[in-house]
């Protein structure tokens, strides 16, 4: 599955954001850092600020931190979602994650995967 054209301008950081985020399978997340890279960038932070103030249309619980915890501050809400989905999870005696190793997820690579860096038009770093 190839992700689409950034819904506005090729310069719109945010927009890029978004559709690699919508663009995330049921049961699967990305990292901050994973969302970045897909477009070229290392802004992990930025991805997390768009999420902050972009994110309640999107499927936010898709994009997790490092370690394989949901975004802060919504672990019950994001729990509800990756049950439902069937993302793996491995649980503790006190807490749990996600299993990475079985959950990450990558965009597609090919000739229109917008992870190709020849490509002119394609969102670059916003920093």
């Amino acid at each position: 599955m190839a992700l689409a054209a950034p819904a506005s301008a090729p310069d719109d950081f945010g927009a890029a954001v978004a559709d690699v985020v919508r663009s995330i399978p049921p049961g699967h997340v990305m990292t901050y850092g994973d969302v970045a890279a897909a477009l070229g960038s290392r802004a992990s932070r930025a991805v997390g600020k768009v999420m902050a103030h972009e994110g309640a249309d999107l499927p936010w619980w898709r994009v997790v931190r490092a370690g394989g915890h949901p975004p802060l501050h919504h672990e019950a809400r994001a729990l509800q979602h990756y049950r439902a989905e069937g993302t793996p999870i491995v649980a503790g005696t006190t807490a749990w994650r996600l299993d990475m190793r079985r959950a990450r997820w990558s965009p597609p690579t090919g000739a229109d995967d917008p992870t190709d860096h020849d490509d002119p038009g394609f969102p670059r770093d916003p920093f």
